[in-house]
């Protein structure tokens, strides 16, 4: 699994990269979805980072 900080690295950029094409495109347009898609991927790919890390403390 990845480190927590540069899952939430990837989160911010996927955060602020999905903002600028929902106000661009839309947001209902593919690539909204697609990114909102990913994102929420990534989201729980950490929470399920941190409930791990809390067990091995």
């Amino acid at each position: 699994m990845e480190n927590s900080q540069v899952l939430l690295e990837k989160i911010e950029y996927l955060r602020n990269k999905m903002a600028k094409v929902a106000l661009r495109k839309g947001f209902t347009s593919n690539e909204s979805i697609s990114l909102s898609q990913e994102l929420d991927h990534l989201l729980n790919t950490y929470e399920k980072t941190k409930h791990y890390q809390k067990i091995d403390e």
